[in-house]
């Protein structure tokens, strides 16, 4: 008997708290479900689209098999693969670059400035606000098409992400070397190289390479709209109609993403594994 009243009060705390908790949020809920059904609406959702599109990605399949593989012996195709490759690299590397000074300046715990750091802050915020597709059109202006618009694209699309990581590895980092090297006398600069960077370099190498990955499959879209490399010759591809072509490039491009996934996954283990920092 005692077990059942207790049971029973126990259910009523949790009726009692799920109550409270429904008319805390009722009006949250029905402002979410208001504003998904008007999406839903004003974006024409509408599963007979759907369903009524699929005969037409089977033709589409139809005529991209089988892929043309011929399109890859002009060497076109393995040079525009170099340089979609050679973007994300030259992009991901200045990058990174700024995005380390850029941290350094944004930490706090070793940059005492507070109008430097907020200005750090608000630079590297204001990049990760901007869309990359936003950068490269506006780089396009004055730099022209082609693939150095897109590494340069690549850079500053780099430094919002890469430079709140690498700020927060700093503000993180063990104090005590900090502290006993400022009651040493040390310089700022002797405190960032012997007390920070000893802490956060596999912290910045693992981050680089992971938007190294991510800077490729940015590379594969900049090319579509100017920024040079694989992406241009299947945009070439599908606006002519040569799905057999778009399929054999398609092919080139995952085998591409892949490889670079696995590669950096490789440099990340053998490098982050190993006593790099001596």
């Amino acid at each position: 008997m005692k077990f059942k009243a207790l049971l029973t009060g126990e259910r009523k705390k949790e009726e009692e708290r799920y109550r409270r908790y429904f008319e805390k949020y009722y009006g949250v809920g029905l402002v979410f479900a208001a504003l998904f059904f008007w999406s839903w609406r004003s974006l024409k959702i509408y599963p007979e689209l759907f369903l009524s599109g699929i005969p037409h990605f089977i033709k589409l399949v139809g005529e991209m098999i089988p892929p043309n593989w011929q399109v890859l012996t002009g060497g076109n195709v393995a040079m525009a693969v170099l340089e979609t490759l050679s973007m994300a690299f030259v992009g991901t590397v200045f990058g990174a670059i700024l995005s380390f000074f850029l941290g350094i300046f944004a930490a706090q715990n070793v940059t005492p400035a507070a109008p430097v750091r907020e200005l750090c802050r608000y630079i590297m915020a204001l990049e990760r606000a901007v869309p990359t597709l936003i950068i490269i059109l506006l780089l396009v202006v004055f730099i022209g098409l082609g693939p150095f618009a897109g590494m340069v694209a690549i850079a500053i699309g780099s430094v919002g992400m890469l430079g709140k990581l690498f700020a927060e590895a700093i503000e993180h980092v063990d104090p005590r070397p900090l502290e006993s090297l400022e009651a040493a006398g040390a310089t700022r600069l002797q405190l960032i190289r012997y007390a920070v960077l000893p802490q956060v370099i596999p912290s910045f190498i693992a981050n680089s390479l992971y938007r190294f990955d991510i800077n490729l499959r940015t590379a594969l879209f900049l090319g579509i709209v100017g920024g040079g490399g694989i992406g241009l010759n299947l945009h070439v591809a599908m606006s002519l109609f040569r799905y057999a072509d778009a399929l054999a490039i398609t092919v080139i491009v995952l085998l591409l993403i892949v490889t670079a996934e696995k590669f950096s996954d490789y440099l990340r283990k053998k490098i982050i594994g190993q006593e790099v920092l001596s």
